[in-house]
């Protein structure tokens, strides 16, 4: 029996998602966690096999916890779920160690699949990703800015644009609120912005944002 953890802020994508795998008795609900702190905690304390992973999320985010539970326990699989299907996303999860990639968009069938791979040790990418990427390589291709970002300036981006304040980022990400301010300034210097809102729209543009969950942006970008 394969042991599941399901992660995402939102509970009715738990539930969705939990529906899936029900309808499968290869493959149990070994329990669900509504941050990334409390994934790290799950899985230290359960050691679930398979972990679906929310990308975007309050607190560290999918990306941080990520990175920490590979560091304390290497032979979980981490599966990330998100609605992007852009790069730079599945490209730095996969550096991270997450052995697939699926949008919320994908078949219950994609998720079956994804589970039973990574489980024996597999990649899993969902088409649509597998899609985005192929076509990122033509010749011509205009590349995305935030390819330019390192795993650690991403994780802070993605604070910093869902509003999160320097000490809070501080907090979850165990730096200096110096150190955080530091990296946000390189941010600002490698994608060419000036401001906080400057590198919300530009995130918007870019796909690295779903403007639906910026409602205050709607319409803006």
């Amino acid at each position: 029996m394969i042991k599941v953890l399901l992660v995402d802020d939102h509970r009715l994508v738990r539930a969705a998602v939990a529906r899936i795998i029900q309808d499968d008795k290869g493959i149990e609900i070994a329990g669900e966690a509504a941050s990334g702190e409390e994934a790290v905690d799950f899985v230290r304390d359960r050691k679930p096999d398979v972990v679906i992973m929310d990308l975007f999320m309050p607190g560290m985010g999918g990306m941080e916890a990520t990175r920490r539970i590979l560091r304390q326990r290497p032979e979980t699989r981490v599966i990330a779920l998100s609605a992007c299907a852009e790069r730079p996303f599945p490209e730095q999860m996969l550096k991270i160690g997450a052995l697939g990639y699926l949008t919320k968009s994908a078949s219950p069938n994609d998720v079956i699949t994804a589970i039973r791979k990574v489980y024996f040790g597999q990649r899993y990418i969902g088409a649509d990703v597998a899609q985005s990427l192929a076509f990122s390589r033509f010749e011509g291709n205009k590349p995305n800015p935030f390819d330019a970002l390192s795993h650690r300036e991403m994780q802070i981006m993605l604070m910093v644009v869902n509003c999160h304040k320097m000490q809070d980022i501080s907090g979850n990400l165990h730096l200096s609120p110096k150190t955080v301010n530091s990296y946000r300034y390189r941010i600002f210097e490698k994608l060419g912005v000036s401001s906080d809102v400057e590198l919300t729209l530009l995130a918007v543009r870019h796909g690295v944002l779903d403007p639906e969950e910026l409602p205050s942006l709607q319409g803006v970008a």
